[in-house]
């Protein structure tokens, strides 16, 4: 079953008109005037022929009949000078409050928790709040000229109503009711569209999703390498397919209204025209007022027509506004505002700990965390070792906030963090994570993550601590220069390797109370990276620490090292401890070193 839009027509609107006030208040002006002047054009126009013919009637003079003239044509210049110069000045009010709906859009999916990001029907809602503010032509941005139609539809049925005032009443309502009609039945089948929302989203998303594959230089080397274009092309054309025919459906139910209202209009016109012949027949109209008469009822329908033909495609374009507004208040999981503050930390250090800590992805049939308890000391260096999918990037989220327990608790200083400003909670931690994110910026503005205040002092060392200050100078900026080359023809491509010493001097650069480091040396040799992990290790004295790697070697410095296996603690204790033991721990370490004697891992650069 479907979910209803949350908010009206009229709900949505006046939400539009505070963001226009607020924004740009020349929005609203120019939908007034220019819904007054296509008004006022529209009904110079109907007024000229009777007006000169009534002039020709009552043999007006030549002086009189030309001053009839030129007042009318003075009137018609004067409107449709109007309109230009409004109709072209448009856009730039309409396109900042547009602008603002596209910034909010982007606050919220830079700012919404973390577990929203994992959600479908999140990531199909900000799909479609997406659509809606694309272009000049989207929702965000027409709905001004739908509301200034509206108003001049509006503006020449008042003025053609008081015209028609003398004719029968029975006459006007039967023009009303017919045109009434044909809006309803638009306005129910007008539903489809927005009802099946999620649908659509879910088809345009997948074909995004392979369009940005396809044009993207990080997947360029793989498609190639292996062939996958026709891989890639038969996913694009069956998601295609699915689309054309979902468009089918939806354009059925558009036609089969577009034919009630065409038949309607037949009706209508009929009855209309019918009416005033009979009334030139029977009672001596003169060519002036039958003239005048017949033009405003024909006239008087289309104002009807476009009253509610436009109102319906407003319903259409608020059904859009709706979902942006759905998106944008889409409920958080976490306290990013509010919330208790943080705990003091104790000597500069804080304590994690996780009780019972039971986490299972969204949709996922098993736990991808068990049961699991874990305390990291304040100070103390933790090594989390395992294999491939063994969790140990989930339970590196959970500590760090991105994600609650299933089951159990994640405390900080003993409090619960789901108590705890989670934004405050983020600032705790430096860390740097398997996915990393390289900034289209300078070397400077991604190892500190701001653009004015830059300690370049700071970040020197911070390169020259992950191993990546030679490179940097060798650059043809240094710390100026671009990074990457879809903003800047001048970037600079960094290797995998450059660009993970590049996160390692971010995390430096951030001094957090807390260090994680996950897996971000994978890209590097064994031997670099446990001098890099060392090298950590001793930049970060004092600090609490967590160190994850799936080389057992690199974290034997650590003071406590964890194995994970299957969302569980198989083993803990001290490097020395675990070979001792001769459990898990000590055959993965002895396979990985014959591999690494053997040659089975380059350790070039």
């Amino acid at each position: 079953m479907h979910e209803k839009p949350k908010y009206n027509l009229w709900q949505n609107s006046w939400y539009m008109v505070k963001l226009a006030w607020r924004y740009s208040k020349s929005v609203l002006a120019i939908c007034i005037i220019l819904a007054a002047a296509t008004a006022g054009e529209t009904v110079v126009q109907l007024l000229i022929a009777p007006g000169i013919l009534q002039k020709l009637e009552l043999r007006a003079s030549l002086p009189q009949l030309l001053g009839a003239i030129a007042i009318f044509t003075g009137a018609l210049i004067l409107f449709a000078a109007a309109k230009e110069y409004f109709d072209l000045n448009k856009l730039f009010g309409r396109v900042t409050v547009r602008i603002k709906l596209i910034e909010a859009i982007a606050e919220k999916m830079a700012q919404t928790s973390y577990e929203n990001l994992l959600d479908t029907a999140f990531l199909q809602r900000k799909e479609r709040a997406s659509s809606a503010c694309d272009d000049n032509q989207s929702p965000a941005e027409n709905i001004w000229l739908t509301w200034t139609n509206i108003l001049a539809n509006l503006l020449g049925f008042a003025v053609y109503l008081a015209l028609l005032s003398s004719l029968s009443p029975l006459l006007i309502l039967v023009v009303i009711a017919t045109t009434a009609a044909g809006y309803f039945v638009s306005r129910k089948v007008n539903q489809f569209g927005y009802l099946h929302r999620e649908e659509e989203a879910a088809y345009t998303a997948e074909m995004r999703y392979v369009k940005r594959t396809v044009t993207s230089r990080v997947f360029a080397k793989d498609i190639r390498i292996f062939g996958l274009k026709p891989w890639l092309m038969e996913v694009w054309q069956k998601s295609f397919r699915l689309y054309e025919s979902f468009l089918r459906r939806r354009e059925k139910h558009y036609f089969l209204t577009n034919l009630a209202d065409f038949l309607l209009s037949l009706l209508r016109n009929g009855i209309s025209y019918a009416y005033l012949l009979h009334l030139t027949l029977t009672e001596g109209l003169s060519a002036s007022t039958f003239l005048l008469y017949f033009t405003a009822a024909s006239g008087f329908t289309q104002w009807i027509t476009g009253i509610l033909e436009q109102f319906t495609q407003l319903s259409k374009e608020s059904l859009e506004i709706s979902v942006v507004r759905e998106f944008l208040e889409w409920p958080e999981c976490f306290q990013l505002t509010g919330g208790d503050p943080i705990p003091d930390a104790v000597n500069g250090t804080y304590e994690l700990q996780l009780e019972h800590v039971t986490y299972r992805y969204p949709g996922a049939a098993e736990d991808t965390i068990h049961d699991l308890s874990l305390t990291l000391h304040r100070g103390e260096k933790v090594a989390l070792v395992g294999l491939n999918g063994a969790g140990k990037t989930t339970l590196v989220k959970l500590l760090c906030g991105f994600l609650d327990p299933t089951q159990g608790t994640v405390r900080l200083n003993g409090v619960d963090i789901r108590k705890l400003n989670r934004r405050a909670y983020y600032k705790l931690f430096s860390a740097v994570f398997q996915e990393f994110s390289l900034l289209e910026a300078t070397v400077a503005e991604n190892v500190a993550q701001q653009v004015e205040g830059i300690d370049e002092e700071k970040v020197w060392q911070c390169l020259e601590n992950a191993g990546l200050s030679d490179a940097v100078r060798a650059l043809p900026q240094g710390l100026k220069t671009h990074l990457g080359r879809s903003i800047y023809d001048d970037g600079t491509e960094l290797s995998g390797g450059q660009t993970q010493r590049l996160m390692l001097a971010r995390a430096l650069y951030r001094d957090g109370a807390v260090l994680v480091l996950d897996e971000p040396t994978a890209a590097l040799d064994p031997i670099t990276e446990s001098e890099i992990y060392l090298k950590y290790s001793e930049m970060t004295q004092g600090k609490t620490s967590l160190f994850i790697s799936h080389r057992l070697a690199s974290t034997r410095f650590c003071d406590r090292i964890i194995l994970l296996e299957n969302g569980s603690i198989a083993e803990e204790g001290s490097h020395e401890a675990l070979l001792q033991r001769g459990g898990s721990y000590a055959k993965l370490f002895s396979v990985q070193r014959r591999y690494y004697e053997q040659g089975g891992e380059s350790h070039g650069a």
